[in-house]
């Protein structure tokens, strides 16, 4: 932590609440400031002694945010922000050479697997989808020394099956693969995959990191600067996928409230769970907090303060009882995207199309900070409605 105090260790916690305790030189503001310049001066030697010369490959507000995530997951190589969280994912499998194999998770983020299944063939990589949370069928399916990378998601979005990360690591390494964990729905609140044995994590950064619906990013993390992580940098520098500065900035701000939302919005969400699975037109919850979810032996094991903000329920009626519980809330609001401030409420089926593994009459929510109660009457009311009685106001 930087200032007069710097040799004291703080909390994870505090030292994201005050963004690394960073002071402008400057000014003495205890906000950094934003930088936007595009270039910078060179030195009478020709040199750059500032250490930045175009902001392509680099920017002093992105160093910053990056800082700030690399100390919340344990990364020893650090961290790099991108434009987006595909861009963040993409990246990895970008760094890949022609020939390699990769296997991932059935359940996973539905546009990524979308893209690997199309670019896949034509960037000379091949792919297998298995189970990950069944670690036999995760087994079977690596190839030692063909095997180059191990992506799994975990809780996966959106039936939010949980992955034993220790033991995928031990697999992947086993193999002579990378493990590479998307962490979005656990988030550093819940869940270090690194600490775990993974070697990358990933965060779609527009979801809880930060919250407020403002910033589309994505993150990489790393345990160990290596040749494959050199790589993956100069992807970003190459393609230009570095996060922009105000977007970065934003990011900043909303880290230094990171762990309370991340607490208050995983307790909603395990109040809901917990209330939903008593309601009559609730056919099942999936969250792994509950104690008969089939992830929650490993999610308690790997997983802290809490199972996560999201979970997703199945509406009696199938799919047009879904559509239409979606239809009738006042308060959760019909949008993609998950781990803002407000309550989302979305049926994914409709978005992620015939061949997702999402079941018709599912419903994905997104559990905000506002006062649980409300949102509880909110959903009972739109799911008695759907199913012909009355809604409550």
């Amino acid at each position: 932590m930087a200032g007069d105090d710097a040799a004291v260790d703080f909390s994870r916690r505090s030292l994201a609440a005050q963004a690394m305790g960073r002071i402008d030189p400057v000014t003495r503001a205890v906000v950094m400031p934003l930088h936007v310049a595009t270039t910078f001066l060179r030195d009478p030697d020709n040199g750059y002694s500032s250490g930045y010369s175009y902001a392509r490959p680099d920017n002093a507000t992105v160093r910053e945010a990056e800082a700030v995530i690399a100390m919340l997951e344990g990364a020893q190589a650090g961290a790099m922000l991108f434009g987006s969280g595909m861009a963040a994912a993409t990246a990895v499998f970008g760094a890949l050479e022609p020939g390699d194999h990769v296997v991932a998770g059935t359940v996973m983020y539905w546009a990524l697997k979308r893209w690997l299944r199309n670019e896949a063939p034509r960037r000379g990589f091949t792919v297998d989808f298995v189970e990950t949370d069944d670690l036999a069928a995760l087994r079977a399916a690596v190839r030692p020394g063909a095997t180059k990378l191990v992506w799994i998601e975990t809780p996966g979005n959106p039936l939010w099956t949980v992955t034993d990360i220790a033991a995928a690591a031990i697999i992947a390494h086993g193999a002579g693969a990378r493990l590479a964990v998307d962490s979005t729905a656990a988030s550093p609140f819940h869940t270090r995959p690194l600490d775990l044995g993974a070697d990358i994590v990933m965060h779609s950064a527009t979801k809880i990191l930060n919250g407020h619906s403002d910033v589309v990013a994505g993150v990489l993390a790393a345990a160990r600067a290596d040749a494959f992580w050199e790589r993956i940098g100069a992807i970003r520098a190459g393609s230009g996928g570095i996060l922009g500065p105000f977007e970065a900035y934003l990011l900043m701000r909303s880290l230094r409230t990171f762990h309370l939302r991340a607490a208050a919005q995983s307790a909603g969400a395990l109040r809901l769970a917990g209330r939903l699975r008593e309601h009559p037109h609730v056919t099942h919850v999936l969250y792994p907090g509950l104690p008969e979810d089939p992830g929650h032996a490993v999610a308690a094991r790997q997983m802290r303060d809490g199972f996560g903000f999201m979970l997703s329920i199945r509406v009696a009626g199938g799919e047009a009882g879904a559509i239409a519980t979606a239809a009738r809330v006042k308060l959760w609001k019909r949008a993609t995207s998950l781990g803002g401030v407000e309550s989302l409420i979305e049926h994914r089926a409709s978005v992620e199309g015939p061949d997702s593994p999402c079941p018709p009459d599912l419903l994905r929510l997104s559990t905000g900070i506002e006062d649980t109660e409300d949102l509880l009457r909110d959903l009972d009311g739109a799911l008695r409605g759907a199913h012909g009685g009355p809604e409550r106001p």
